[in-house]
């Protein structure tokens, strides 16, 4: 459904996207990471038909991004992060006018409107004016928007931006309705345990340059290494610490800065480190917390990229 190859953006000395190789099929989430200016937005304009790339090569749903502009924007439904609205339309005023942009006619193009508005539960303000929304009801009003045409590719430019708590669940909510009807969906966000619960694959972006694509397993995989728990045994973690280090099993002790707790990496072929609160309370210790160290979205972000931005 959208595969790239080698696709480059350069201005100047600077490349904004530098060889981007990926490939989706039908039904993949695919979350897009990476820090502002890494080339999340310039590779879905790109994909939309709205930025010529430098060279390299791109199709959606079997067009190519160079001759076949007009199918893709049929076939796709581009959700920039900030997009206008016009101050004097109602909601349903707003949907009409692009159900017509997308030729849809009639009763057809009224029944399409009620349908994308129950769809992103926002029946209730089709009389309002698009400007008194919140923030969040713009969002969904905008996801509205891409639906119309039931495009078979998304791409989501930050959806969540912005959004209270509330508002974010809503629209992750939407995105796995989206999942389960089979679009293909790229997503980009800052928000990174959400994407874990949505995404079957990310891709960590930064400089322009794709360091890591995969699926979210794979990449927390790549990252967690040994088998790590988290031990306290309060005042004692010092002389702990050192106690630790003698277990044969044990690779590395090492406190937490921020919390004092301590981080046991174990070695190479052992997984299960139950033994450990066993073997410390048998040592004298009386223990104050135990559990397996999580490795999630951000962590592996944070291991993976080095912070540089363009």
């Amino acid at each position: 459904m959208i595969e790239t190859s080698d696709l480059t953006k350069k201005y100047g000395d600077l490349y904004a996207l530098e060889r981007l190789t990926i490939k989706l099929g039908r039904g993949d989430v695919y979350g897009f990471i990476g820090p502002n200016g890494a080339g999340k937005t310039t590779t879905m304009r790109i994909l939309a038909t709205l930025l010529n790339p430098s060279w390299g090569e791109a199709s959606v749903c079997g067009y190519s991004i160079y001759t076949g502009s007009k199918d893709i924007r049929r076939a796709i439904g581009y959700m920039p992060d900030f997009f206008g609205v016009y101050d004097d339309m109602k909601v349903t005023e707003y949907l009409e006018f692009f159900a017509a942009a997308y030729r849809i006619q009639g009763p057809a193009r009224r029944k399409k409107v009620e349908q994308v508005l129950d769809y992103v539960d926002l029946g209730y303000k089709r009389d309002a004016l698009v400007t008194s929304l919140s923030r969040g009801m713009t969002q969904r009003l905008g996801l509205a928007r891409v639906l119309l045409h039931d495009p078979q590719v998304l791409l989501l430019d930050e959806p969540a931006s912005g959004l209270d708590p509330r508002a974010r669940i809503e629209m992750r909510e939407l995105i796995k309705r989206l999942r389960q009807e089979a679009k293909t969906i790229m997503v980009s966000s800052h928000i990174l345990p959400e994407l874990a619960d949505i995404c079957n694959k990310i891709g960590i972006i930064e400089r322009g340059k794709l360091i890591f694509n995969g699926s979210v397993d794979d990449a927390i995989r790549q990252v967690r290494g040994n088998a790590t728990f988290t031990v306290s045994v309060g005042d004692r973690n010092a002389d702990a610490a050192v106690k630790l280090q003698t277990y044969p099993e044990v690779l590395l002790v090492k406190a937490d800065a921020k919390t004092g707790m301590l981080d046991v990496r174990l070695k190479d072929g052992h997984e299960d480190g139950s033994f450990l609160p066993e073997r410390l309370i048998r040592d004298g210790y009386r223990l104050k917390a135990f559990k397996e160290k999580e490795v999630n979205l951000e962590n592996v972000f944070m291991e993976i990229t080095k912070g540089i931005t363009n």
